[in-house]
C-alpha cells in the first residue's frame, strides 16, 4: 500500500474518486510536461504578486493573502476540478502575503530575501534531479519517514497556536533567537520541508501513469506549490536566526 505523503494536499487519496466530463481522450490526460507547465504559471503569478506587495505599504495585504489563500486551498483541496481556476488564485493571494512578510524580512536582515529564494529555487532543482536520476527513491519507508516528521511538525504548530491564546509561546520559534535549539529546529523543519517535495515527484508521477484528467496538472502544480511556499518562509526563517548571531 502505498504512503500517504506529507503535503496535505498531495497524498493517497489525490487520484481518486477524481470526476471526468465526457469520453477520456489523449489530450485529457494529465502528464508530467503539463504540470511542470502549469507550475511555471503559477510561480509566475506568484512572483508578480509578491513584487506588487513587497513594500512598505504592503503590509495591508498580509490578512488578505493568508486568509485568502487559506481559504481557496481549502476549497481547491476539496473541489480538484476547479484547480484550473484556484491553483492561479491561491498563487496570487500568496504572493500578496509572501511579498509582504518578505519585505519585514528584508528591512530587518539585507539580502535575506534574495538569498531565501536562491536557496529555495536550488533545494527544488536539486531534489528534482535527484528524484530523477534515481538518487533519492521514495520508498514505503522513505515516506512513512518523511510522513511521520510532517505530522509532527504539524501537530507542534497546531499546539503552539492554541498554547498561545493562553499565554504560552515558545521563545525558540521566534526568528530572532538565535539559539543552538532555536537554529536546529528551523533546520529540521527545512529538511523535512525540503524531502516532502520528493514525495510531491512521486505523486504527480503517479497520476501521469494513472492517466489522471488533464485538471489534474493544475492541481500537481497547486501541491507543489504548497510545499515551495512552506519551504521558502522556513527558510526564512532559519536565515533570520542565523543573522541574528552576527
Amino acid at each position: 500500500m502505498r504512503m500517504r505523503s506529507g503535503n496535505p494536499t498531495l497524498n493517497k487519496k489525490t487520484f481518486q474518486n477524481i470526476t471526468r466530463t465526457g469520453p477520456i481522450v489523449k489530450d485529457d490526460l494529465m502528464t508530467i510536461s503539463g504540470t511542470v507547465d502549469k507550475t511555471g504559471i503559477c510561480l509566475a503569478i506568484l512572483l508578480f504578486a509578491a513584487y506588487f506587495t513587497y513594500g512598505p505599504n504592503g503590509t495591508s495585504y498580509i490578512f488578505l493573502g493568508g486568509f485568502g489563500g487559506f481559504a481557496v486551498a481549502i476549497a481547491t483541496v476539496f473541489k480538484k476540478q476547479w484547480a484550473p481556476i484556484t491553483a492561479p488564485l491561491y498563487a496570487m493571494l500568496e504572493g500578496l502575503f509572501l511579498g509582504s512578510i518578505s519585505y519585514m524580512y528584508g528591512q530587518m536582515y539585507e539580502g535575506i530575501v534574495f538569498n531565501a529564494i536562491i536557496l529555495t529555487v536550488s533545494i527544488l532543482l536539486s531534489l528534482l534531479f535527484a528524484y530523477k536520476s534515481g538518487l533519492i527513491k521514495a520508498t514505503e519507508n522513505f515516506k512513512l519517514g518523511v510522513v511521520a516528521a510532517t505530522g509532527g511538525i504539524f501537530l507542534f504548530y497546531v499546539f503552539t497556536i492554541i498554547a498561545s491564546f493562553f499565554g504560552i509561546s515558545f521563545s525558540f520559534l521566534s526568528p530572532t533567537n538565535a539559539s543552538m535549539l532555536s537554529i536546529g529546529f528551523s533546520l529540521f523543519v527545512v529538511i523535512i520541508a525540503s524531502l516532502n517535495l520528493v514525495l510531491d515527484f512521486d505523486f504527480i508521477e503517479e497520476g501521469a501513469e494513472k492517466g489522471a484528467p488533464k485538471y489534474m496538472e493544475w492541481y500537481g502544480a497547486f501541491g507543489l506549490l504548497v510545499t515551495l511556499i512552506w519551504l521558502y518562509i522556513e527558510i526564512l526563517h532559519l536565515l533570520a536566526k542565523l543573522n541574528s548571531r552576527k
